[in-house]
């Protein structure tokens, strides 16, 4: 029987108003972010705790780091915690913030979400790793460089040494050194200056996959007894987070961690945690086991969020969501009653209708066209002059047919955002042509461009960066149609605003609220009505639920559906995440490297995939299984 590490009991976190001015609580509206929870880890096992933003998943880990800070605070409850094998267990909510960072970043450690914000850009992964390192262990810097390189490579962000020799050996013989022979000690001076030069690489220089991989690497430098993990995956290709996955676990089991993994994804958790915790509004409603929760699950808000995801192997109408399985009535005291729901399993589409749908389209007219396509971005001397192009849309060619949803699926640096860029003249081709309705749009400028904007719209990745966070969701909604002159009176504009809000599920009372007053779904719903102010005929969906809790994904693309049987709208659906792009598309087209590698319709892309990469793309997505998760831990 493995010890306990963690045993968290009857854990409260609340925060309050702030006087902003005086930086002052005024405990008048406390919020109870954690509500009394309690859970215990051993050494070795994995906890996944999975809720939607806003349930207290993260805060419950900044909790256990030490972390909540004003106007937050530990209210109540108990963490203990046994800092070494067979050690002394101590309750970290009564340590001092001096003695917490003995155990901070040492004895516990946290992979955060962002690498990119939790990373310093003006200083080096090297200095960073190795500050990290001699803060909790008393050595040189040489050595916390040797333990840094040894992280990165633990973390395969570096090949080993024996790796490394070998492809020096084969690039000599290839003739990149010439006649020069390669002996031990020159071998060993070019592995050395490899390991070096990545350490003094800065975070903008490598890639999203790269840069989690150097939080994992800090994380563990310490050889930590708690690793935890909040949502290390969220914004990565489904590809890169099979690869996270799989380094997680194989660390795990080398080290003997223990680790909570915080996601909102539970396809994610079947994969790799032991036991789930499922919180809704700071509360663990169900508990157990992965095979216990995923063949029986008990709460309605646990059987709602397995229910979210896009199933690969089922072609639904629509997506259930938390809100078809419960009900939920907050009382002026704060409680709140849930009243579970039996929700109607939604049709099924079947293979005719797929095979008429996609026969009615085949005879439409294309409402875009685009001939051998290409988009370069210039790599640029030491002068400035243009010393080649790196093509990131190569010679691309497609049409999409009125009333269609045309699925564009690839890792990130595929070209996939570049190519939805150019559609729309927001980026200036290199070549090749692009036929609206017929016309060719490549060249146009000035008002024609301007009347262009009418009909061809996009909702990019994030909401939050899309929306000016001074402005009223109102007035950003109204904006096009004051530019287009849409509405002879103010008034006629709001009502049109006011319209739009209802038809995205918001209240119109949100007209004179900011951005910042919304959740990310709701943002995004903020997006989509500015979307169709104008009354578009084609939209780009770039990555637009992406970022998104899987239960307010599923809204988002249910409305997406909804809005284009209702105003006959033809989408272009970018995403890395082939269950999305499948059960919203008629076609899809596989993007790699700038070029399209498969095209077909839905079905058949994921029934008979003819690319080895498109296989990949598939095999990396997360399904809920149990059976591929036996098969992963085989």
């Amino acid at each position: 029987m493995r010890e306990t590490v963690l045993d968290v009991r009857n854990l409260q976190v609340e925060f309050s108003d702030v006087d902003a001015k005086r930086l002052v609580a005024k405990h008048r509206n406390i919020i109870k972010a954690v509500d009394g929870i309690s859970f215990g880890l051993r050494g070795g096992e994995t906890l996944g705790i999975v809720g939607e933003s806003g349930s207290g998943k993260s805060v419950t880990s900044l909790a256990v780091m030490g972390l909540v800070q004003t106007p937050g605070r530990i209210s109540g409850g108990e963490i203990w915690f046994c800092p070494q094998k067979n050690g002394t267990p101590i309750n970290l909510v009564e340590l001092s913030s001096e003695q917490m960072q003995l155990h901070r970043g040492g004895d516990i450690a946290m992979i955060f979400q962002e690498p990119m914000s939790s990373l310093n850009p003006v200083f080096t992964i090297g200095f960073q790793l190795t500050e990290a390192i001699q803060r909790h262990q008393n050595v040189s810097k040489a050595e916390a460089r040797r333990v840094a390189i040894a992280g990165l490579q633990e973390v395969k962000l570096l090949p080993s040494d024996e790796v490394l020799q070998q492809e020096y050996i084969k690039t000599g013989q290839e003739s990149s050194f010439g006649s020069e022979t390669l002996d031990e000690q020159k071998l060993a001076q070019l592995v050395n200056q490899h390991k070096e030069a990545m350490l003094e690489r800065y975070p903008h220089q490598l890639s999203g996959g790269q840069l989690q991989r150097v939080m994992i690497a800090m994380a563990i430098s310490c050889n930590p007894l708690l690793l935890i993990a909040d949502e290390p995956t969220t914004a990565l290709d489904v590809t890169v987070q099979a690869t996270i996955l799989e380094l997680l676990r194989e660390l795990q089991t080398r080290r003997d961690m223990a680790m909570i993994f915080i996601t909102h994804d539970l396809g994610l958790i079947s994969e790799i945690a032991d036991s789930v915790a499922v919180m809704y509004r700071g509360k663990i409603v169900e508990c157990g086991l992965v095979e216990q929760i995923f063949t029986n699950p008990q709460h309605p808000y646990t059987k709602g969020l397995i229910a979210c995801r896009p199933n690969l192997n089922r072609r639904p109408q629509k997506l259930l969501t938390v809100s078809d399985y419960m009900n939920v009535e907050e009382k002026p005291t704060g409680e709140l009653v849930i009243q579970p729901k039996q929700p109607e399993e939604p049709l099924e589409v079947t293979a005719e209708e797929i095979t008429q749908r996609l026969a009615t389209l085949e005879q439409q007219q294309p409402l875009l066209q685009v001939h051998n396509l290409k988009v370069g971005f210039p790599v640029r001397g030491v002068f400035g002059e243009t010393k080649r192009y790196t093509m990131a849309v190569n010679d691309v060619s497609f049409d999409v047919k009125k009333g269609e949803t045309l699925g564009l699926v690839g890792e990130s640096g595929c070209g996939k955002t570049t190519l939805g860029r150019t559609l729309l003249r927001l980026m200036e081709p290199m070549g090749g042509k692009i036929f609206f309705e017929g016309q060719d749009i490549t060249t146009i400028k000035g008002e024609p461009l301007q009347q262009l904007r009418r009909e061809m719209q996009i909702i990019f990745q994030n909401p939050f960066s899309s929306l000016d966070p001074r402005i009223k969701i109102g007035d950003a909604i109204m904006e096009p149609l004051i530019i287009h002159s849409i509405g002879k009176t103010k008034q006629q504009r709001r009502e049109r605003v006011a319209y739009l809000l209802e038809r995205v599920g918001l209240n119109v009372d949100a007209i004179n609220r900011y951005p910042h007053q919304f959740s990310g779904g709701q943002r995004q719903r903020i997006c989509i009505a500015r979307s169709l102010a104008l009354n578009p005929k084609f939209i780009i969906c770039d990555e637009s639920v992406s970022a998104l809790d899987v239960s307010v994904q599923a809204q988002v693309l249910n409305l997406l559906k909804e809005l284009q049987q209702e105003f006959g709208l033809t989408y272009i659906f970018i995403s890395h995440d082939l269950s999305v792009v499948k059960f919203m598309s008629d076609r899809i087209l596989v993007m790699n490297r700038g070029q399209i590698v498969e095209h077909g319709t839905a079905e058949s892309i994921y029934l008979a995939p003819k690319e080895e990469y498109t296989r990949k793309l598939i095999e990396s997505i997360p399904t809920g299984s149990l059976e591929r998760r036996r098969k992963i831990n085989n």
